[in-house]
């Protein structure tokens, strides 16, 4: 790691792949000791890289495989070329590291553009113009543009131009601030509250390129079972077994394809975590495992606030082991959340991770198999819930946590406790993997738990902000992510219920969920059409699980978004840096919701090459704009030229029957698709149990490669369907 001075400020630089550069600054050469909190290795841990460094009079040069990093001698400031000597990442002005301002400021290049930045309210996809703050807030307020702070805080930025990409990850989990172009149109500043100055450097050129560099310093989804991929069904109001049996029958009677049922707060005691009331939820082991023969698993919400009572075991232990957050004066820090007086575990520590973790047997011991993390920013009221939800605010800043206090480990509250429920249930359920899903998280929370957007409204303006909330939070490493079908607050109509389930049905993470002073918003609650274009959209999803279910294995490898913006796949087509209202799912099917009220067509950009309505087999040269016809019953989707789609059979749930016949759509053109298989729910396919299939179609050919790996799926009919081709007719054949 060289090290460099300049008048009293210390820079040291990390070449940790030809890549990835960490750059550090320090006032008189003194870097602190600090916590790992997000990244998945320190820099010692990484491969040697070769690298080389050149000297002028005027800077010094460290040349990697693929980038150069130039340093200047008189000023310290930096910046990047690539191997066509494209500057990029250059310093605006030199870094200002003292006790009361943190911050870099960075040029904006001709025809630079920017993402990422984790969660945000706006419906644009591009961030420029605009301040982002990194604080992770439970804002009481309706998702309106001008809400800044939201649940999740992921300082990551991604860079776009054509030809050239790169993001930058700021490592401090401090209150940062990010000023992209919004004071001064050609600079992007980023400065926090505390800590230091250190930062990682992303190089791509591409997109994907830019991700998998991500995936290896902050981690990527494990591969999650087949059954999280189905639907998901919640409500804050489901509030006893008798209720969730009768949920569960209309599903299975309608056919409406569902997997999981979410237990929201009504199931507690009291609202104490832990625990199930002991009269509207008499036999919890029974309901979960009638629910499990009827193909419905169980999740249940978990908060982060423990009711301050004597009789109640969690606090009685919490308190003997000394595992809650203190206050300067060395008192327990009290707030009021659901439970109304409550207290909170220090998720930085170890031991109290792992003794929450082993808490969740409570809860899998009765069945359950996945916990949900709600109110972990984390949110503390102003008054008692019992007298009114007040003003929400959080943990007080000078508060201990382990080794510093609140205002460092603020950010990375959600995320530790979306840790310990991970690795918990990676010990209680050895044999099976679970679900865990978290509201508020930090850069590399990917790698516990799937997010999704929060409280939302049954609004329009929000089914077309979930598609660039979506899309950005998958740039920034979080591909497992959704927002609420429906709307969580105020009242869906039906025409918003269709038009959002149809989207919806495709999200990553797929979960209609409402609030208990909102109407019922199960799918059948809007009538006989809506309900037919619900069970219409959520059985294509169920058909797309093999090609869905792929697309999460290469996530869990690479880092890569299951959702992408347009921009991924033709980053140098500038016609795509804008649009924010359609996405690809993979690299083959292109997405483009109605996102307006009383509207039955759309515009719709396909990028260059030749594309195919779903629905019609109609075949559309790009790039162009067509205008998309599209009544209720029709959400405008478009496949690739040369795109491979596996398929499976109509189901009411992922495990209902095996994957037979297998359906091959095949689409005139040239490209390919990697099928993962493996058994859905263990752990096994870590331990190589699983298969790969190649699967490629050139001139109009499909080849099918030899199968690889140790997983042998059942015996099955593989069905080839062509679409575009001279020879039209479907083909049979024996797997």
């Amino acid at each position: 790691m060289p090290t460099f001075t300049f008048d009293r400020l210390a820079l040291a630089v990390s070449v940790l792949t030809p890549k990835l550069i960490r750059l550090r600054y320090a006032r008189n050469g003194k870097f602190a000791k600090r916590r790992a909190w997000a990244v998945t290795k320190d820099d010692s841990e990484f491969a040697p890289t070769q690298s080389d460094v050149n000297e002028t009079s005027q800077e010094i040069i460290i040349n990697t495989k693929a980038i150069s990093i130039h340093i200047q001698r008189d000023t310290g400031k930096i910046h990047f070329t690539d191997s066509q000597n494209k500057i990029f990442c250059a310093d605006d002005a030199r870094p200002s590291v003292t006790s009361v301002t943190k911050s870099v400021a960075k040029s904006v290049a001709t025809g630079e553009h920017f993402y990422g930045f984790g969660e945000r309210t706006y419906s644009s996809l591009e961030r420029s113009g605009c301040i982002y703050t990194h604080w992770a807030t439970d804002t009481a307020v309706p998702h309106t543009p001008d809400v800044d702070r939201m649940y999740v805080a992921i300082p990551i930025y991604f860079s776009v131009r054509p030809n050239l990409d790169y993001a930058v990850y700021f490592n401090n989990t401090y209150r940062s601030q990010f000023d992209v172009g919004y004071t001064d149109p050609n600079q992007i500043r980023f400065s926090a509250d505390g800590g230091e100055i250190d930062y990682y450097v992303f190089y791509g050129p591409t997109p994907r390129e830019v991700n998998e560099g991500i995936a290896q310093l902050l981690g990527t989804h494990p591969l999650p079972p087949r059954w999280a991929l189905g639907y998901h069904q919640s409500r804050w109001g489901y509030k006893s077994d008798q209720e969730i049996r009768k949920l569960a029958k209309e599903f299975r009677q309608r056919e409406i394809p569902c997997d999981v049922i979410h237990f929201d707060i009504d199931y507690m005691d009291g609202y104490r975590v832990f625990t199930w009331h002991p009269t509207r939820f008499k036999n919890p082991k029974k309901l979960i495992a009638d629910l499990r023969r009827d193909g419905f698993r169980a999740v249940t919400i978990i908060d982060p606030g423990v009711k301050a009572d004597k009789k109640y075991f969690v606090y009685q232990e919490g308190l003997k082991k000394n595992y809650f957050v203190k206050k300067q004066n060395g008192k327990v820090f009290h707030g009021y959340v659901w439970p109304d007086d409550s207290v909170f575990a220090d998720f930085t520590r170890d031991d109290v991770r792992d003794w929450w973790g082993e808490l969740q047997k409570h809860l899998t011991d009765k069945g359950v198999s996945g916990i949900w993390n709600d109110m972990n920013e984390p949110a503390v009221f102003s008054k008692p819930f019992s007298a009114g939800v007040g003003n929400t605010g959080t943990i007080d800043l000078d508060a201990k946590q382990s080794d510093t206090t609140h205002a460092e480990a603020h950010n990375v509250f959600g995320y530790n406790m979306a840790r310990a429920s991970y690795e918990g249930l990676r010990k209680l359920l050895p044999d099976e993997r679970a679900f865990t899903l978290t509201r508020s998280g930090f850069a590399g929370m990917q790698k516990f738990s799937a997010g999704w957007s929060g409280d939302n409204h049954a609004w329009w303006e929000h089914l077309e902000t979930s598609l660039p909330q979506a899309c950005n939070m998958g740039l920034s490493g979080v591909s497992f992510f959704g927002a609420d079908i429906g709307g969580f607050n105020s009242d869906a109509s039906p025409e918003l219920f269709a038009r959002w389930m149809q989207v919806g049905s495709l999200y990553p993470f797929a979960r209609g969920h409402s609030h208990t002073d909102s109407i019922y918003q199960e799918p059948w609650r809007f009538g006989e059409r809506v309900e037919k274009i619900c069970r219409d959209y959520l059985r294509l999803r169920y058909r797309l699980l093999p090609y869905l279910y792929s697309l999460f294995y290469e996530s869990s490898q690479h880092g890569t978004p299951i959702w992408r913006p347009m921009f991924y796949h033709y980053p140098n087509d500038e016609r795509t840096y804008h649009l924010h209202d359609q996405v690809m799912i993979g690299d083959s099917i292109l997405v483009a919701p109605i996102y307006k009220a009383n509207c039955d067509r759309r515009v719709v950009y396909l990028p260059q090459g030749e594309w195919f309505d779903y629905w019609t087999d109609e075949k559309i040269a790009g790039a162009t704009h067509i205008t998309a016809h599209a009544p209720l019953e029709v959400m405008p989707l478009y496949v690739r030229a040369g795109a491979v789609i596996p398929s499976g059979p109509d189901l009411n749930y992922a495990d209902e029957k095996p994957l037979s016949p297998l359906t091959l759509d095949v689409y005139a053109g040239e490209g390919e698709f990697t099928l993962y298989e493996d058994d859905g729910h263990t752990f096994e396919y870590e331990k190589g149990v699983f298969a790969i299939t190649r699967l490629e179609i050139r001139d109009s050919r499909l080849k099918i490669h030899k199968r690889e790996g140790n997983y042998a799926p059942p015996s099955r009919k593989i069905i080839i369907r062509p679409h575009g081709m001279e020879r039209k007719e479907t083909v049979e054949v024996e797997d």
